[in-house]
């Protein structure tokens, strides 16, 4: 990974797209009493995202069945 300057997100668009997904999607709605339910939510949900939420530029079919 290169250098990002600070203040400069737009320099690593793809990781900032990624970070403001997970931080509407379920971070601002839920209370957490550890890290491990944290990761176990997180674990759950990439799954989903991957295997199960439809797309609409594939058609209503999730990501993984495209690939």
């Amino acid at each position: 990974i290169e250098y990002i300057q600070p203040g400069k997100p737009q320099q690593n668009a793809y990781i900032e797209r990624h970070n403001k997904t997970i931080r509407y999607s379920w971070v601002s709605k839920l209370l957490f009493d550890s890290i491990e339910d944290v990761q176990d939510y997180a674990t759950q949900w990439l799954w989903f995202y991957n295997h199960e939420r439809p797309h609409k530029a594939n058609h209503g079919r999730p990501p993984l069945m495209v690939a």
